[in-house]
């Protein structure tokens, strides 16, 4: 999976719609191969990130989660502390 792209599912508060579509964004750029898609892919493009964007909302709103929510603080905090790991000297 593209590391750019961020779990959103069972976090307190929950992810919102730009948290969503900008995963839905990075999704599509990596299936297409681009960043920006030219004039002529513009519309398919803008659409299917709508689509993915739509769907990815309807999953993370439909799953039965058991655990409780996870804390957006502290998930960022362990993955700096992985980063700083991983690219220690």
């Amino acid at each position: 999976m593209c590391r750019n792209i961020k779990t959103l599912a069972n976090f307190a508060p929950p992810a919102t719609d730009d948290e969503i579509r900008a995963s839905a964004l990075q999704f599509v750029r990596k299936l297409s191969g681009s960043t920006h898609p030219s004039r002529a892919n513009e519309d398919v493009f803008n659409r299917t990130v709508d689509e993915v964007t739509a769907s990815a909302r309807r999953l993370i709103d439909s799953l039965e989660v058991r655990t409780p929510p996870r804390n957006r603080a502290e998930e960022a905090r362990k993955a700096k502390e992985r980063s700083r790991r991983r690219f220690a000297s």
